[in-house]
């Protein structure tokens, strides 16, 4: 972990010296919507916003996040997953903090994001960026609790900026704030959604009320051109009822980060498809509707939305469950490596050095359901500027992720890793290669050897990355050996090892 020391002002309250309260920490290039806010920001702390500021409202569904004029909608639908899941919310904002009001208030706050494969500490003042006295940024529904801003802040200093929010993937907003998996699916390629499968038959009832989800437009909600053309949303709550002609119709409750129902449809406020259920039925999903939400039938979710975002639950115990299955996948293993230039960045299987890139010898000795990803190691913010940066080779870590992809072949013997060849089939992967920062494979596995191989898409990519396996096994019948050359013992379920 890094930790950045603060400075105590005379008052005893912290400022912090590495993301000073000013168009600094606003701004990186002036190239966003963002920059029309020069000069116009103060930056306030909570006490000197409201009498009384809390980090959570005593009714929680006042905690919700509420999109200001950042155009950072991606990590506030993430933000929700958190309050889904307290285990969550107390690794990325660990309890105990001092608080307004508290005797040690000291105006220091701390987070835990998950970065290039391990949790990583961000402390910040509470100096906050206001407009006439009020935040200008997200905020909770509640105008007395903090803890949306105060992470936003953090998040903003762990990429160097607020403007550096401006735009981003949903998917990689729910890794930094679980450390787990998640799964983009276009809902216009049937390719692109779990086996070319209908989207929601993946999806058990269970699992819809465990996992996080998440909903977004390439094109701006109607009624609401003004933010662009991208926008996400958030998945709430699925319902199943049936209309007074006994038909089944499947509502989903969609959560817009704006705060307000910028929608038009059969199931809005007035809208038609409520004449069609019972009364009392209507009456009791309209009444549990809040501030920003609103219900759309799931062939209007089809033809509103592109593309949905499931995040794999994490249990208490941190492990994985599957999103298919329900199972919890309790062996998870997670091992470091690179692609180093004119080394064993080998690029796509289009390319003859293709078999250069890494290879790890995966055992199955009992099979059954496997999860793979692979996430890539993005370049450190301006905050880390001033630590040492960190290389592949001789070669600074590139600014942008590379498109990255996971081929899993079946091979008789550990031998036969070191000679696949490009041409050759393999039994599962993720395709096409991905501007992501983490790709996942799914997959059934039945007993035998397996050779996993990472590969960016353009060769002589230097780049680092963590690879994780996690499989439903017992934790006592797991043994995994890293070191390269060495045999692998075969004493357990699965082994994973490094080529």
């Amino acid at each position: 972990m890094i930790w950045l020391e603060m400075t105590a002002e005379k008052d005893g309250l912290f400022e912090d010296p590495n993301f000073k309260a000013d168009d600094s920490a606003l701004f990186s290039d002036y190239t966003t919507p963002l920059s029309r806010l020069t000069g116009k920001v103060t930056w306030l702390r909570p006490k000197q916003i409201c009498k009384s500021p809390c980090l959570f409202p005593d009714d929680f569904t006042e905690a919700y996040p509420k999109q200001g004029i950042l155009g950072d909608c991606w990590l506030l639908c993430a933000c929700n997953m958190l309050l889904k899941s307290r285990y969550l919310l107390d690794q990325v904002m660990p309890p105990g903090q001092c608080v307004w009001g508290k005797r040690g208030y000291t105006g220091q706050f701390w987070f835990q994001f998950w970065r290039n494969g391990h949790w990583t500490k961000v402390q910040i003042d509470d100096r906050l960026p206001c407009i006439n006295n009020t935040l200008c940024f997200s905020r909770c529904h509640s105008p007395m609790a903090f803890w949306v801003a105060l992470l936003e802040k953090a998040y903003a200093k762990l990429h160097g900026s607020y403007e550096r929010l401006w735009a981003g993937q949903v998917c990689e907003a729910v890794v930094d704030l679980s450390g787990g998996v998640a799964e983009r699916w276009s809902l216009k390629k049937s390719v692109n959604t779990p086996g070319g499968k209908s989207l929601f038959p993946e999806l058990s009832e269970e699992m819809r009320k465990q996992s996080y989800i998440s909903c977004c437009v390439h094109e701006a909600p109607m009624g609401a051109s003004e933010q662009g053309q991208f926008h996400a949303l958030n998945v709430m709550e699925w319902k199943d009822v049936k209309t007074s002609a006994g038909a089944q119709v499947q509502l989903l409750q969609i959560r817009n980060p704006w705060g307000r129902r910028c929608w038009e449809g059969a199931w809005t406020e007035r809208g038609s498809g409520w004449t069609l259920l019972d009364p009392s039925c209507s009456a009791d999903l309209l009444g549990h509707t809040k501030e920003g939400e609103f219900w759309v039938d799931e062939m209007e979710f089809r033809q509103k939305f592109d593309e949905v975002t499931v995040g794999y639950p994490i249990s208490e115990d941190h492990c994985l469950q599957s999103i298919y299955t329900g199972s919890l996948l309790t062996h998870t293993q997670q091992i470091g490596g690179s692609w180093v230039k004119g080394h064993s960045a080998g690029g796509c299987r289009n390319n003859s050095s293709y078999s250069s890139n890494p290879k790890f010898w995966l055992k199955v000795r009992e099979g059954g359901e496997v999860l793979m990803s692979l996430l890539q190691h993005g370049p450190w913010s301006s905050l880390y500027n001033s630590q040492k940066r960190k290389s592949v080779g001789n070669t600074p870590q590139h600014p942008y992720y590379q498109a990255i992809a996971l081929h899993v072949w079946k091979v008789p013997s550990e031998v036969d890793c070191m000679v696949i060849s490009g041409t050759v089939c393999p039994v599962t992967s993720c395709v096409p290669h991905a501007h992501s920062q983490e790709i996942s494979v799914q997959c059934r596995l039945p007993p035998a050897g397996y050779v996993i191989l990472p590969s960016t898409y353009q060769p002589d990519c230097s780049a680092e990355y963590t690879l994780t396996i996690a499989q439903k096994i017992p934790r006592k019948a797991i043994s995994c050996q890293e070191r390269l050359g060495q045999a692998v013992q075969e004493t357990s379920h699965v082994c994973v090892m490094g080529l």
